[in-house]
């Protein structure tokens, strides 16, 4: 009998689950966010492009070898119309112990509205130069 996955009723919706399912490490809540589509694509900060969900699974898999990852992201900028929505945002990394890292992650998200809800079909980060701002993150969404 197959699963049934939850329905994500925005793009913020997802988001917020993304990060969640990062900083608990969990490879099964991460991987039912992702498109059931094969031209789904992740790019990790050390510019691995990775296409389709056996490879994206394969990457994540080995990243929570070590554990959660404690995100919080900052700075949002939002673009969305019906059908999809890029998220732009830096991502502010932390320590298990709460401490901010001397690294941020300049991040770019897409989703896509499917018939199951809202699904992660790219997610793009880079490592920036510099020092993140320690602003709240806000939506600006632009139409």
């Amino acid at each position: 009998m197959p699963k049934i996955r939850k329905q994500f009723g925005t793009a913020d919706d997802i988001e917020n689950a993304l990060y969640d399912a990062i900083g608990r490490a969990d490879l099964e809540a991460l991987m039912e966010l992702w498109a059931d589509d094969e031209e789904i694509v992740c790019i990790h900060p050390d510019g691995t492009r990775l296409i389709g969900y056996a490879a994206i699974r394969t990457s994540w898999e080995e990243i929570f070898t070590r554990g959660g990852v404690h995100i919080r992201p900052l700075q949002l900028h939002a673009s969305q119309n019906m059908m999809s929505a890029v998220h732009n945002l830096i991502e502010a990394v932390f320590t298990i112990e709460g401490a901010q890292r001397d690294v941020h992650i300049l991040a770019t998200n897409v989703y896509t509205k499917t018939p199951l809800g809202w699904r992660l079909v790219l997610h793009h980060a880079s490592t920036a130069p510099g020092k993140a701002k320690s602003e709240l993150a806000t939506n600006n969404v632009l139409h």
